[in-house]
């Protein structure tokens, strides 16, 4: 392939892309889902127009570090902390329960493996993409409605957050595990040892981007210096302690989250991601989806996948919800409101394919994951709040 030839590659990807994910829009679907239909077009298994090249999986690795990066970013610590125990209880079910049903749809499919093989991480690693919550839909339709200020709309927001880094945490385990010469005390304390030196050096940095955003606010060395942070830190997590490159930068974003300046920073990865590299990752996604060997059973896995994985979140977060002295109704909501996937079930999948423990056939029930979740949960959250007065602003867990 001749090197310019890559320019073609990613006017097309890019044009696509767009245009998918403006129909996907229109459609009431994730700009994403789009996107990862676009890609899908254009590869090998449609229309065969580009190629996916070393130079592109690169560029999707950036796009995906970039991704986490502005998740980070975008995280509350204080609201983290107001919502306090109830939050952090709903967000264990809703990693647990989606887990152990992921592994075991897996095995009930292609047979129990015993602890410790590579099959019996391919299945835990199944579960492990079942873990993800993705609310921005959900927020976006609690807001539409006038819920999300509720205790309800408080607690889903909250629970998805720390769904999501515990989600991580669980990822980072399962690949390390996975390496044939792992030893499993070895990447436990390698990722406990990760977490303390990203808390230690995680006050030093803080300390060190507060003293130079307050001397030069709102300037573009902010996100510059915090891009190169992110890189340093996506680059040191794998390297030296075996831990995925995107936790490295998902810990990143939350180390820079409570400065002033950080929706600055986030507002300039968004337009390096929205532009080129977040359509490329997302783009990827669908030239890696393997249809050729599409059969009745990986389409019968495919639609198992998607009925566990939306209804294992709903009853681990419900019935804790309901435990914590929430009402049934209310309780129902919130296990509705944390089924939906999206970009961080995508970018643990990705991570599979790239260390063996997922092949690309599967992306196929992890795209029709996150339509159905982003599709259904709207819908019922309607109905669930049909006919209910407006819920007051309370502190999530009052739960009465």
């Amino acid at each position: 392939m001749e090197a310019y030839n890559v320019f073609r590659s990613l006017a097309i990807i890019i044009a696509m892309a767009k245009l998918f994910g403006i129909i996907a829009r229109k459609c009431k679907a994730p700009q994403v889902v789009g996107e990862i239909i676009a890609g899908l077009l254009i590869g090998p298994s449609v229309l065969g127009w580009v190629d996916q090249t070393d130079f592109l999986v690169q560029m999707a690795e950036i796009g995906v570090i970039l991704l986490m990066f502005s998740a980070g970013l975008e995280t509350n610590i204080k609201e983290l902390l107001r919502t306090g125990p109830v939050a952090l209880l709903i967000a264990c079910a809703g990693v647990f329960v989606p887990l152990v049903c992921g592994t075991f749809l897996y095995m009930g499919f292609y047979g129990a493996a015993p602890w410790g093989s590579e099959e019996f991480y391919k299945a835990v690693f199944i579960g492990t993409i079942l873990t993800a919550t993705s609310v921005s839909i959900t927020v976006e339709s609690l807001r539409e409605m006038g819920r999300l200020k509720g205790k309800v709309g408080t607690t889903i927001l909250s629970a998805a957050i720390i769904d999501d880094v515990i989600g991580i945490i669980v990822l980072t385990v399962v690949i390390g595990f996975k390496s044939p010469d792992s030893d499993p005390g070895k990447v436990v304390l390698n990722t406990v040892l990760f977490f303390v030196m990203a808390v230690v050096a995680g006050f030093l940095f803080y300390f060190l981007f507060r003293k130079v955003d307050a001397k030069y606010p709102h300037t573009r060395r902010i996100p510059i210096l915090g891009l190169a942070f992110c890189f340093a830190l996506s680059y040191i997590a794998e390297r030296y302690f075996g831990i995925a490159d995107i936790t490295g930068a998902y810990v990143a974003g939350v180390i820079l989250c409570s400065i002033r300046d950080s929706e600055y920073i986030a507002e300039k990865m968004d337009i390096n991601s929205y532009m080129l590299f977040g359509p490329v990752f997302f783009a990827s996604i669908g030239l890696k989806t393997n249809i050729d060997n599409m059969n009745g059973s990986i389409l019968l896995f495919a639609v198992c996948f998607v009925l566990v994985g939306l209804i294992s979140k709903i009853i681990g977060c419900g019935a804790v919800a309901r435990l914590c002295r929430f009402k049934g109704r209310d309780a129902l909501k919130i296990g509705i409101g944390m089924m939906t996937r999206g970009e961080v079930a995508l970018i643990v999948a990705q991570k599979g394919l790239s260390v063996g423990l997922m092949t690309p056939v599967y992306f196929t029930a992890v795209i029709l994951l996150i339509i159905v979740s982003s599709i259904a949960t709207p819908i019922i959250l309607k109905v669930l709040y049909a006919n209910e007065p407006k819920e007051p602003a309370e502190t999530a867990g009052s739960g009465k």
